[in-house]
């Protein structure tokens, strides 16, 4: 379906910006894998980033999490980096993964304590002592390039990192901009299905099947030695990453100022940009969407007001670097 979608030229619209674009390709995948999952499994719970969300989701153990096109500006733009995933969570654990690449008919599937394979012959990680970081494109080229990072590898689709992670073609991933639950439950599965994990920039562990099925912030995920590795050389270099929806109960939360962390106790519309144990950029949001404050690095409040604008759907306006909203 979706080669068809390619041959036949396809119409792009935009969800929130320029990065963020959908297709009737979209759709379609979407409606043809859910009805296939519903009909093979009608208790289940569905999840699809392209269908209307259902709270009946939320009452059942089992919850088919499904991104029908994972890297939807690569899938518009030619490039092959995209892929289908779907995954399933089982009490909010990612316990099964498949990853499709269409463009390149490669298949990673892998089940928890079963294992992983790729195009139905066993797969599994790599033991390179010279870890490969599959980043992403778009933060590459915006401001990874500048870091020293060694063994950067930019691509587009997550979930297709995670499955070349699982198979041993790359080691460890990171992202700056958080993630949906859609874009890495299969991804997450085959990782964990080849003895590694993915979690969220603060070490926390990621669950599924949320009400709101967004990671808030910047996720790692990868082999077990290459996730301590990682680690290390993130906080040595200070690279940032978003966190939305801040509350107290958030490590990030210290990296408020004592006065902001005094007045802004119990808001719902925190977003923060940090590093180094330090808020680079903060945007509030109150209700209805309005704007209450944007400050920070002109730089970095330009990714957090992308970042927030991706998770609310819109801000209304665009942060300006003097902090006022144009």
């Amino acid at each position: 379906m979706l080669r068809a979608h390619l041959r036949r030229g396809l119409t792009v619209e935009h969800k929130t910006g320029a990065d963020d674009p959908v297709t009737a390709a979209d759709r379609e995948a979407s409606d043809l894998i859910l009805r296939g999952l519903h009909a093979a499994f009608p208790e289940d719970g569905l999840l699809s980033e392209e269908a209307a969300d259902s709270p009946a989701r939320l009452g059942v153990e089992r919850v088919w999490i499904v991104d029908p096109i994972d890297g939807t500006k690569e899938f518009t733009t030619g490039s092959p980096d995209f892929a289908v995933s779907i995954g399933l969570a089982v009490g909010g654990d990612p316990v099964l993964g498949v990853v499709y690449a269409p463009a390149t008919d490669e298949l990673f599937a892998g089940v928890v304590g079963v294992g992983v394979t790729k195009n139905g012959e066993p797969a599994g990680f790599s033991d390179r002592s010279e870890y490969v970081v599959s980043v992403s494109d778009t933060e590459f080229r915006r401001e990874l390039h500048r870091a020293s990072l060694p063994g950067m590898a930019p691509s587009g689709s997550i979930a297709l990192k995670l499955a070349r992670i699982a198979a041993g073609e790359a080691d460890v991933t990171f992202t700056m901009s958080p993630r949906s639950e859609w874009d890495i439950a299969a991804g997450h599965a085959l990782v964990r299905a080849s003895g590694g994990e993915v979690r969220r920039r603060d070490g926390r562990p990621i669950r599924y099947n949320l009400a709101r099925p967004h990671i808030e912030q910047g996720l790692l995920g990868g082999r077990l030695d290459a996730l301590a590795w990682l680690e290390e050389e993130l906080a040595a270099r200070g690279l940032p990453t978003a966190h939305l929806g801040l509350t107290g109960e958030d490590p990030a939360w210290n990296v408020l100022p004592e006065g902001d962390r005094a007045a802004l106790a119990g808001h719902p519309g925190v977003f923060v940009r940090h590093a180094g144990g330090r808020a680079l950029a903060l945007i509030v949001v109150g209700e209805g969407g309005t704007v209450e404050r944007a400050e920070g690095d002109a730089f970095h409040l330009e990714r957090l007001t992308r970042d927030v604008t991706r998770a609310l759907g819109t801000l209304g306006a665009a942060a300006t670097p003097t902090g006022r909203l144009d």
